[in-house]
């Protein structure tokens, strides 16, 4: 070999060398970079099931249980620490199969398991109910720790209970799971799978938001109807929330949001929290880290990134992509969008920024909101009447100017019976 040669040999292998150098010392920096701005901006998630966790593997049995030790789940407390996790709205959810039966017992249990949550472990949690608890929390070092009740169907079609679990701290309401309330439709009827009810919101419905806008809720728009969506974001004073729900232009799943919603969700100054299902991040059973970025892009690029949040689905969902296993990997979901060019400010509206601005503007409404009455007007009786529900304080049917008592088919066949044995015993008196 040739001095020449040799010397380009050598040349082209430092080359190489010094490539390879410089990018791990740019991964190095990004990483750096992504727990630099984690330190700075709370991360704040709109929606984690580990209380759903709780209930099926232990009852919620919190004293049996260590949050520092449980495994099987996406969520532990030495996760939460890894993952930079600043706030969480945990969700206070039910199946749809207690709507009509014990759905408000079940739910307000799961509320109380996210509070003693809190109270088990102070020096980790802080039970948080506005922005500036959050802010404490953050400042204090601990993951701020708030709820989110997940499926109209919890409330039992009632603005008092409604009203009851804001005093408990609830701070959002899902307006529906996967089955329609009596007052809204959710987004298998957008699937063909379940029958359209309301066309969107009933009146009570239309009326319910109002009410989460004068109490200060957050109104939830993941799993509605597109109906519901838009009637929603038409009918608000304040801004809304999709807590957990991608883009249905990278994914078009019925859960995921188009992009007419998202420059409505613009306009009203609201928050896509960027659901990590693999379902929903690319219709299929398998994702990647770098797929869950695409629905940030796409969103950021059509709506602008200041109606973007992160909405992990975690312990809720069966499947997470390659690289978000648990919540101890927010910072690699945070470098990757620094690799694609996100600024710094870009990233830290995403982390909280957006959330917080949501939340205040919420709070703000409910203060301007401040002389006007709780609405006590019930749904109709003939919108919510079945077996399992008395009609205390509705007017007696027509004709009927005595006590209107449970319609109920065994209630009906009690009284016949009753009847009956009645006048044997008058005839056997006779």
């Amino acid at each position: 070999m040739s001095m020449s040669t040799r010397g380009t040999s050598c040349g082209f292998a430092v080359a190489i060398v010094l490539a390879l150098t410089l990018a791990v010392r740019g991964a190095q920096t990004l990483r750096e970079r992504a727990l630099q701005l984690m330190a700075g901006t709370p991360l704040i998630d709109g929606h984690n099931d580990l209380p759903w966790q709780l209930r099926k593997r232990f009852n919620n049995q919190l004293n049996s249980v260590d949050l520092n030790t449980i495994d099987g789940t996406h969520t532990n407390i030495p996760k939460i620490k890894a993952g930079r996790l600043s706030a969480q709205f945990w969700a206070a959810y039910v199946p749809c199969e207690t709507q009509y039966k014990d759905a408000v017992r079940q739910t307000l249990e799961q509320i109380d398991v996210i509070h003693r949550m809190c109270s088990k472990y102070p020096d980790d949690f802080m039970f948080a109910t506005s922005t500036e608890d959050i802010r404490t929390a953050f400042r204090e070092n601990k993951t701020a720790s708030l709820i989110g009740v997940e499926g109209g169907h919890s409330i039992d079609s009632s603005l008092g209970t409604l009203r009851t679990m804001y005093q408990l701290g609830v701070r959002y309401l899902t307006l529906t799971h996967s089955c329609n309330t009596p007052w809204a439709d959710n987004w298998l009827v957008d699937t063909g799978a379940d029958p359209v009810e309301h066309k969107g919101l009933s009146p009570f419905g239309k009326h319910l938001i109002l009410e989460m806008n004068r109490m200060g809720m957050l109104i939830d728009l993941a799993h509605v109807s597109e109906a519901v969506m838009n009637q929603v974001l038409d009918l608000s004073r304040a801004p809304v929330i999709f807590s957990h729900s991608s883009a249905y232009a990278v994914c078009p799943h019925k859960r995921n949001v188009p992009d007419s919603v998202l420059l409505k969700v613009k306009e009203k100054a609201g928050i896509v929290m960027v659901n990590f299902y693999n379902d929903y991040v690319t219709c299929s059973k398998t994702a990647s880290i770098s797929d869950v970025a695409d629905h940030f892009d796409h969103i950021k690029n059509v709506a602008g990134p200041s109606i973007i949040g992160f909405g992990g689905d975690y312990d809720g969902v069966t499947r997470v992509p390659e690289g978000l296993e648990d919540v101890s990997k927010y910072p690699a979901l945070v470098e990757e969008l620094l690799r694609r060019g996100w600024s710094d400010s870009e990233v830290t509206a995403a982390l909280g920024g957006n959330l917080l601005r949501v939340f205040k503007a919420v709070e703000e409404v409910r203060d301007s909101m401040n002389a006007t009455k709780p609405d006590d007007v019930p749904i109709p009786l003939d919108e919510v009447k079945n077996p399992c529900r008395t009609d205390y304080g509705y007017p007696a049917p027509p004709g009927n100017a005595g006590p209107s008592f449970i319609h109920s088919p065994w209630a009906l066949l009690f009284s016949v019976l009753l009847s009956t044995l009645l006048a044997n015993q008058s005839e056997s008196f006779l």
